[in-house]
């Protein structure tokens, strides 16, 4: 299950999944037609793999109990188990207001959607990854959660997203350790300046200031290099590791003098 794949970051998260052989659902908030658009891309992913996979489009928005419980339900109704979640879904700051003149309206939104949303979808997949894992203890399950570099560098026109993103830090490392005992995984990855309809609107700016040298790798990430790491982590190789987070950043956090 990805959630908020129907574009950008979760679209490469889910292709690169279906890509190796992974059944995948497809979440979306409200473009019914992008969704549908992932499964398709997803499909073909497998298909050139020789991997043939299912996919289902499941519209839901995060942020409200009800539409999480719907998303639960119709992933398993359709796809019969949830081995992977990965915590996607996430929206900016309504207007990039100066953190002096921002709203609470937005604000309430927002965390909704970026905070609220991942810790109660995770709290009711995990608890069905529990039982799951009572009837068959070889069973392995695995739940990433899609931070940003805005987790700690700050933008105080989007305060409300940065206090989102460095909560969501946290919450990785709580449910690693509360789940770390009934043999679940949770880990985070912290992508960076990634090309994406979310920087579509400051594409220039951050042109301007890769060109500049902000980060050693002087490029935009791509959707897909978010996913090979969600794929890396979900394969099982780490099975000693809980509660890591991984910068897929062009190596931006690394302090430079």
């Amino acid at each position: 299950m990805v959630t908020g794949s129907s574009r950008g970051i979760g679209r490469g998260i889910a292709r690169c999944l279906a890509g190796a052989g992974w059944d995948v659902a497809v979440n979306y908030a409200g473009n019914r037609e992008a969704a549908g658009e992932t499964g398709r891309l997803c499909r073909e992913e497998a298909q050139r793999s020789g991997r043939p996979i299912r996919t289902v489009e499941v519209g839901a928005d995060v942020g409200r109990a009800g539409d999480r419980e719907r998303l639960v339900e119709e992933t398993l109704a359709a796809l019969g188990r949830i081995d992977l979640l990965v915590n996607n879904a996430g929206i900016t700051s309504p207007g990039r207001a100066d953190i002096l003149e921002a709203g609470e309206e937005g604000f309430d939104r927002l965390m909704a959607v970026n905070l609220k949303g991942p810790f109660f979808l995770t709290q009711r997949v995990a608890r069905w990854m529990i039982g799951e894992r009572e009837r068959d203890p070889s069973t392995s399950f695995t739940i990433v959660n899609i931070s940003s570099v805005s987790e700690y560098a700050v933008s105080v026109d989007r305060g409300d997203y940065c206090l989102s993103k460095a909560a969501l830090g946290m919450m990785t490392r709580l449910w690693a350790a509360r789940l770390a005992p009934h043999g679940i995984a949770v880990h985070g990855i912290r992508p960076g300046i990634v090309r994406s309809d979310m920087t579509a609107p400051v594409r220039e700016k951050y042109e301007k200031r890769i060109a500049a040298g902000l980060a050693p790798i002087a490029r935009w990430g791509e959707p897909e290099d978010v996913g090979r790491a969600v794929l890396a982590l979900a394969g099982g190789a780490f099975g000693y590791s809980t509660g890591e987070t991984i910068n897929v950043d062009g190596g931006f956090h690394i302090r430079r003098i």
